[in-house]
This record gives structure tokens, C-alpha cells and sequence, in this order.
């Protein structure tokens, strides 16, 4: 059975996936700045909803990109366990009052306000997600590279993105399969043994994994070198498409969407506060 892999493209017949890549590249830059401007909470769940009709739209399934969820929920629940442990009168000082739930101990008191500030954070990374997932997940990595190199980033460093994302599925299915012949050879990486030994045995699938790499990376190195790469300042890109409809429509909307946040954010502040 392969292995399953993640950060990588996956094809699908979807409105999402017939976009440019510039286009997907433009919409999740204005709709990560929409969210990161601001916190008022009514505006971060109309972006959210905005963000889980687009990921509908792809025609992605949540076990595909699982792993991202997963990975995302563990940086979330540590993010906020470590503003609490820093600074736990944060939101206290945000909102303005004081609503004491629960006392643990010392100066740390569950309050209303820090509650509401962390459900906040919270709902930023949820807003951005979906979008995030769809920007890796639903663009061809050559078309990647087009779209970077469209809004005036150098092809070469467009086709060097391009090769990274390309080459993530490598590594993954190089270490599945040294894992299983490690794990042939009698290296136990079951779930039955202790962490800190499979911690250990993993060892013996790094240091194959680095050479097969590097030796991959000398072989891609010298046929680019060969053909000649890096000898224009311009290049051709197959996997550029023209400007659609659906494509200004997007656009459009993510331009609208930024306008609105930063429209909301002059009028009425960042934080939408409930506690006065």
C-alpha cells in the first residue's frame, strides 16, 4: 500500500482547482491579511464561513488533510497554553473588566475576557486554515511557480518553491519505505514500543533518508544545469493559463473582503468587546 502524504497537490474537477494559481496566490494573501487585521468576532466568523464554503468548493475530503488539522490543533492548543502561562490577565487588559470564573492559584484566575480573547485567536486560525490547506493542496506546483513568477518574483526562485513542493511527497514515501525495511531488519517502530526507543530506531531511517536525498538533489542539480536553467532572465511557463472570469471574480472578492476588514477595524477596533 503507499504511503499517504501530505502538503501535497491533489487533482480534483472543482471551481477551486480550475483557478489560476496567481489567482489562488492573490485570494490567500488578502484573505490571511483580511483575518490577521483584526478580532472583532462576528467579522472572524463571517470570514470562516467564507473559508469552509471555499474548502467545500474544492471538492477536498478531511482525511486527505488531516495530518494539516491535526498538526494545527496541537500549535493551537500550545499557543494558547503559553499565552495563558505568560501573560493569563492578557485579555483583562484588552477588553477593559475583570470577570473572575475560576481561581487556580498565584495570579493566574480564569477570566471571562482571556477566555474570549483566546476563543479569538482560535477563530484566526480556523479562519486561515481551510484556505491555507486549499493554496497547497489544489495548485499544480509548476503553476505555483508561474503564479509567483507573474506578480514579479524571479523564476528562479518561483522553480525552486516549485522542486520544494514537488519533492515533500518524495520524502515521505522515501521514509515510509525505509522505515519498512528497517522494521524488516528487526528496527521496532511499532506503536507497542516504548516512545523514547522508537525515538531511538528512528535514527536508523534519518541518516538513509539525508543521503537518498542528497544524492536526489545532485542528480535534479546537474540535469537543471545541463539544460542550461538559470541562463535567461526571463522564461516560458507551460502551466500558465489566462485570467478567467471566475478568476477577476475571486480576485474581486478577496479585494472586497480585506476592504471590509480594514473598513471594520477603522470604525470600530480591532477587538469586538462584549464585556461592556
Amino acid at each position: 500500500m503507499a504511503a499517504k502524504t501530505v502538503l501535497n497537490y491533489l487533482p480534483r474537477e472543482s471551481v477551486v482547482h480550475r483557478l489560476t494559481g496567481t489567482t489562488k496566490l492573490a485570494f490567500f494573501l488578502l484573505f490571511t491579511f483580511a483575518g490577521m487585521i483584526t478580532y472583532n468576532t462576528w467579522l472572524l466568523l463571517g470570514l470562516l464561513a467564507v473559508s469552509l464554503a471555499a474548502f467545500k468548493l474544492s471538492r477536498l475530503h478531511y482525511k486527505e488533510v488531516r495530518f494539516m488539522f491535526v498538526f494545527m490543533l496541537v500549535f493551537l492548543l500550545l499557543n494558547n497554553f503559553f499565552i495563558y502561562l505568560f501573560d493569563p490577565n492578557q485579555g483583562t487588559a484588552l477588553y477593559g473588566t475583570r470577570t473572575v470564573l475560576c481561581h487556580l492559584f498565584w495570579r493566574y484566575d480564569i477570566t471571562a475576557e482571556q477566555l474570549f480573547y483566546m476563543f479569538n485567536i482560535t477563530l484566526k486560525y480556523f479562519v486561515t486554515l481551510p484556505v491555507a490547506i486549499l493554496f497547497i493542496s489544489a495548485t499544480n506546483p509548476s503553476e505555483f511557480a508561474a503564479s509567483l513568477n507573474g506578480i514579479g518574483v524571479s523564476y528562479k526562485i518561483g522553480y525552486s518553491v516549485a522542486i520544494a513542493l514537488r519533492y515533500i511527497p518524495d520524502i515521505q514515501r522515501d521514509f515510509h519505505a525505509i522505515s519498512q525495511a528497517q522494521q524488516a531488519r528487526g528496527v521496532e517502530l511499532g506503536k507497542n514500543e516504548p516512545f523514547f526507543k522508537r525515538l531511538k530506531n528512528t535514527v536508523h531511517i534519518l541518516l538513509p533518508l539525508i543521503l537518498t536525498s542528497l544524492n536526489r538533489i545532485d542528480t535534479i542539480s546537474n540535469a537543471m544545469e545541463l539544460r542550461g536553467f538559470g541562463k535567461n532572465k526571463t522564461r516560458t511557463w507551460y502551466t500558465r493559463r489566462p485570467f478567467a472570469k471566475s478568476d477577476y471574480a475571486v480576485m474581486a472578492l478577496g479585494v472586497a473582503l480585506l476592504a471590509l476588514s480594514l473598513g471594520v477595524t477603522i470604525r470600530y477596533g480591532r477587538f469586538y468587546n462584549p464585556f461592556m
